[in-house]
C-alpha cells in the first residue's frame, strides 16, 4: 500500500497557473488538458473531464487515473514528466506542452482537415516509425470504425492516407478498394485491387475479387 500525503494548501500560485494551463501531448495521438478552478488543478484525460489530482507539492501532483505523480518542469520549456519509479524500468516519461493551435492527428481528423491530419501523421511516421498511432493496421481498424459509424468521408480519407504511408504495401489498397465497393464505386476499387496484385503478385484477396469482376 502506497501512502501519499497532500500539500496542505491545494490553491496554487498565478505564476504556476499561466505556465502549466493548456495542452500536453500524451502521446502521438493523444492529448491532456491541464486547467484551473479557482486556483486548483484539473486535467482532461481520454474523455473525462473534472480530474482533480493530489497536489503533492508546488510542482508535483498525483493522478490516481494514472497511478503517476505528474511533474512539472518549466526548463527549458514547460513539460510534464511523470516521477520516477520501480515500474518505469529507468525510461523517462515527458509529455511537452502544446502551442497554440497545434493538434494530432486525431483532432485534425474530427475537424475534417485532412490534408493536415495527413501532414501530422507524416511528421510522426519520419520521427519514429515504429509508433503505434501510424502502424497500418492501427489507421486502418480507425478507418473501418468510422466506415461503420457512416462517417464515409473520414473512413475513405483514412484509407487514403495510409496508402500514402504505406504505398508499398498491398493490403492498404485492398482495404480501400474494400470499401469503394461498399459505396458502389466499382470502377476505383478495381484499379485499388489491381494496384494491390501489381505490388503483389500472389495476394489471394486480390486475385479473387479480380476475378469475381473481370468482366467489369
Amino acid at each position: 500500500m502506497i501512502l501519499i500525503l497532500g500539500c496542505s494548501n491545494p490553491k496554487n500560485s498565478s505564476e504556476f497557473i499561466e505556465k502549466a494551463s493548456g495542452r500536453y501531448l500524451f502521446n502521438a495521438n493523444e492529448t491532456m488538458e491541464i486547467y484551473f478552478k479557482e486556483q486548483i488543478l484539473f486535467v482532461k484525460w481520454r474523455g473525462n473531464e473534472n480530474l482533480e489530482p493530489l497536489k503533492v507539492n508546488d510542482s508535483t501532483f498525483y493522478l490516481k487515473e494514472l497511478n503517476e505523480k505528474l511533474v512539472f518542469v518549466s526548463n527549458p520549456s514547460t513539460h510534464i514528466k511523470l516521477a520516477p519509479k520501480r515500474e518505469h524500468k529507468e525510461v523517462v516519461y515527458k509529455f511537452r506542452k502544446l502551442t497554440d493551435g497545434e493538434k494530432t492527428p486525431k483532432e485534425h481528423l474530427i475537424d475534417k482537415n485532412f490534408d493536415l491530419a495527413l501532414e501530422s501523421y507524416l511528421n510522426i511516421q519520419k520521427k519514429d516509425s515504429l509508433n503505434k498511432s501510424i502502424q497500418w493496421n492501427t489507421i486502418n481498424n480507425l478507418a473501418h470504425r468510422y466506415f461503420k459509424t457512416e462517417n464515409k468521408e473520414t473512413a475513405l480519407s483514412l484509407f487514403e492516407i495510409n496508402i500514402k504511408l504505406y504505398p508499398k504495401k498491398p493490403a492498404v489498397y485492398r482495404n480501400y478498394g474494400y470499401a469503394l465497393m461498399e459505396i458502389k464505386d466499382t470502377i476505383n476499387a478495381i484499379k485499388n485491387y489491381k494496384k494491390a496484385l501489381s505490388i503483389y503478385p500472389d495476394d489471394q484477396r486480390a486475385i479473387k475479387f479480380l476475378n469475381k469482376h473481370k468482366t467489369k
